[in-house]
C-alpha cells in the first residue's frame, strides 16, 4: 500500500489476528507496543492447558506469562520496532506520518491481469 501502515498494540495481539493487522510480516511500516501488551500465539491459559494437559494450570500459566506474554520477546525477534509509553504514542505516530508522507512502493509489473469471471 502507498499509505502509511502504523500499528500500536495496546493490550493483546494473539495468533492470526496479530499477523493480519499490519504486522511486519505483511509489510507494515512501523509497529509499536505498549509495555503491558502481550504478543503471543495464543492466550497463556489455553497454551498451558494444551502443553501440560491440564496439570498445575495456575502455576504454569504464571510461568508462561512471564516468559512469553510480554513485548520484550517480540522486540528481540524484530516483530516490533519499539516499546513505547502510552503518553508518547501521539508524538511518535505524528513523527512517523511525517516521515512516511512521500512513501512510494515499487510494484512488479504483471504479465497478465485477472480474467473476468
Amino acid at each position: 500500500a502507498t499509505v502509511p501502515k502504523i500499528t500500536v498494540i495496546s493490550r493483546k495481539a494473539y495468533g492470526g489476528a496479530y499477523d493480519v493487522m499490519s504486522s511486519k510480516h505483511l509489510r507494515g511500516d512501523a509497529n509499536y507496543v505498549w509495555p503491558g501488551a502481550e504478543i503471543v500465539v495464543m492466550g497463556a491459559k489455553g497454551a498451558v492447558e494444551i502443553i501440560f494437559r491440564g496439570k498445575d494450570v495456575e502455576k504454569h500459566t504464571a510461568e508462561y506469562t512471564d516468559r512469553f506474554a510480554n513485548p520484550m520477546v517480540a522486540a528481540q525477534r524484530g516483530y516490533i520496532d519499539d516499546v513505547i509509553e502510552p503518553h508518547d504514542t501521539c508524538c511518535i505516530i505524528c513523527d512517523d506520518l511525517r516521515l512516511l508522507r512521500s512513501k512510494k512502493v515499487d510494484t512488479i509489473p504483471r504479465k497478465h491481469s485477472n480474467i473476468p469471471l
